[in-house]
């Protein structure tokens, strides 16, 4: 699988469950490990195994949530998997959204359904998958499109 043109490296806020569980952060690395070959991931912590439900508790939910707004404004796009229900990665996409940021949603309807907020939220590019090599391959196609018209 190609990647992006390093032509520009992009910079990404991927968005992924934490205190919503994570089942998924074997996903999420994979993921994050494949974007940081075309940009810089700002949240790459979010693919880090031994981040728990509680996430990062040297830090206060202030601290997170101001710190965490600044990178997704710094964002050319944002990555998200909403398959597990999390209330942090759907404020992550409105706020994506109110900043005119694209964000494209990688989802897996065989094990939930996706929020109508999401799917039906015209800022949001919503890509379902089963393996992560067939999520990849859509998001590489649509974000070379998107990214690059922008």
């Amino acid at each position: 699988m190609k990647h992006l043109p390093n032509s520009h490296r992009h910079t990404y806020y991927f968005a992924g469950s934490i205190r919503g569980g994570r089942e998924d952060v074997a996903r999420y690395q994979e993921i994050i490990e494949w974007l940081k070959v075309s940009g810089d991931v700002l949240t790459e912590h979010v693919g880090d195994y031994s981040l728990s439900l509680k996430g990062q508790t040297h830090f206060d939910d202030t601290f997170i949530h101001d710190r965490d707004l600044s990178w997704l404004r710094q964002a050319d796009c944002v990555v998200a998997e909403t398959t597990h229900t999390s209330l942090g990665v759907g404020y992550e996409i409105a706020m994506a959204a109110t900043y005119q940021i694209p964000v494209f949603a990688l989802h897996r309807p065989d094990k939930s359904s996706l929020s109508a907020m999401i799917g039906g939220c015209a800022s949001v590019t919503v890509l379902e998958y089963d393996e992560v090599a067939d999520g990849l391959e859509q998001l590489e196609k649509v974000m070379s499109e998107r990214l690059r018209a922008a």
